[in-house]
Formats: structure tokens, sequence, C-alpha cells
């Protein structure tokens, strides 16, 4: 519980830090949400022009969009000190964190919390209810705990996949921006349903990077369609939790990082 209120004080500071300048704060937000907007408007254009994909029509693809935007934007603000993190190794700062009687992943966290991308989470939560609204969908307590555990779920994969980038930086002291691919580059294919993809590619959102259990299987079971993969039906119930269990993993291995850490003597 001491951690838990240690790190509600960082919260508390990162926000009125970030407030202090509001107009900034406010245009920053904006631009998040209107670069968001921008995307969304490419995928209505192809949708505009092939009518479906796949068996697809536009407002099923917004559902998929919706989630994982939401699910990327909450994790870009909370794990924020995870992105930036190589700057710490780089300039030797990691020494004094390891210094403090606090473990390195709630101090790393409380480093910095980016209020800012509350505009992509603005626009991903307008596209998901306006989807909803379009497709009728006759929700249950079941679907909807389970929409609410895919974008949870969602949070903790791409949070998973930012401590894995900054865990890199023990050995390699820079932000490897190949990682990148799988962070922003996961958002942009996951926005779309997996069964568009090639099968080597469809492989790799499913067992090495799995961004389908946590966008694509779970939303195929709330829209009620066949899933052209043949994969099981109760695959789309559990698979939220893979992305909370990919979480802990990559808690495990920043954990192997640490002990290997050796200063960069800055």
């Amino acid at each position: 519980m001491d951690s838990v209120k240690l790190y509600l004080k960082y919260l508390k500071l990162n926000i009125e830090s970030q407030l202090q300048y509001k107009a900034s704060f406010i245009m920053m937000s904006m631009g998040h949400f209107l670069i968001t907007f921008i995307e969304f408007l490419g995928l209505w254009v192809l949708f505009e022009r092939f009518g479906q994909i796949k068996g697809f029509i536009f407002e099923e693809a917004a559902l998929f969009y919706g989630i994982v935007h939401i699910a990327f934007s909450i994790a870009e603000g909370w794990t924020r000190g995870f992105d930036i993190f190589p700057n710490l190794v780089r300039m030797g700062d990691f020494d004094r964190i390891l210094l403090r009687p606090r473990t390195t992943i709630l101090q790393v966290l409380g480093n910095d919390i980016q209020m800012m991308r509350v505009g992509r989470l603005l626009q991903g939560f307008l596209v998901l209810i306006w989807s909803i609204y379009k497709l009728k969908i006759d929700w249950t307590l079941v679907k909807t705990l389970l929409l609410l555990g895919s974008i949870l779920g969602g949070n903790f994969l791409f949070s998973g996949l930012i401590v894995l980038q900054a865990t890199l930086s023990f050995w390699s002291v820079q932000s490897l921006e190949i990682v990148n691919s799988f962070t922003y580059g996961g958002v942009q294919a996951a926005q779309y349903p997996i069964s568009i993809y090639k099968s080597w590619f469809r492989k790799i959102l499913i067992y090495f990077i799995p961004l389908a259990t946590v966008n694509y299987f779970p939303a195929i079971n709330i829209l009620g369609k066949i899933d052209l993969l043949n994969y099981p039906t109760w695959l789309g119930w559990i698979s939220p939790f893979i992305g909370f269990a990919f979480f802990i993993i990559s808690l495990f291995i920043w954990r192997i990082g640490v002990r290997h850490y050796t200063s960069t003597g800055t």
C-alpha cells in the first residue's frame, strides 16, 4: 500500500507540473487527437474505396481501431518513464535510482507520466462509441466485460513491449528503434482484422507479439462473427489475460537487465 500511495503522489506531481502551462497541454493534446484522427480518415478512405475487406465492413474495423488506440494511449501515458529510460542509463541517472529504498519499476514509472496522451485516448474512445452505435451489437454483461478486458489486456501488452524496449538499453545504452516497429507498428497492424494479412505475418501477431489475442479474437466474439482462421471460440474469451501475462514476463526480463546493469560512468 505504501508503494501505491507513492505512485499516486508521483501521478499528482506529474499532473500538476504538466498543467502549469495549460495552453501548451491543451494544444499538445489536440495535436495527438488530430494526428490519430487523420489516421482514422485513412481507414475510412480505404473502406470507402473497396466497401469491405475480407468480409469486414468499415464499422467493424472501427471497433478494432477504437480498442487498440485506447489501449495504446493508456500504455503510452503510464509507462512513459520506461519510454525515456535510455536517457537515464546514458546520463548515469539510473545509479541514483538504484540507491533509493524503492523498487526500480516504481521509480521509473513515476519518473514521467504523460498526460497529453489523453488526445489519442479521447479520439479512440469516440471511434469506439461510434462503431458500437452503428453496429447495433446485442450487448450482454459478458460481452461488456470482454470489451473492457480486451482494452486492459492491450494496455498491458503494449506496456510490456515498452518495458522490453527499456530493458534492451541495459546492453545497448541507446534505445533500439526497431522495437518501435512492434509498438507503433503494432498499433497500425492491429487496427485491422488480422485475417487480411499473410499467414506468416498473422503468426507473428498471434504467437510472437500477441496483439491478436487482445484485439482480434475478443472483437470477433463481441461481433458474433465466425473466425475465418478457424481458431476455437474460447480463445477470444481468455485471450485478454495473455496481455497481462506478457507484461509480467516483461517485468521478469527487466529484473534480469537490472542485475546485469553496469554504469556508463557518466
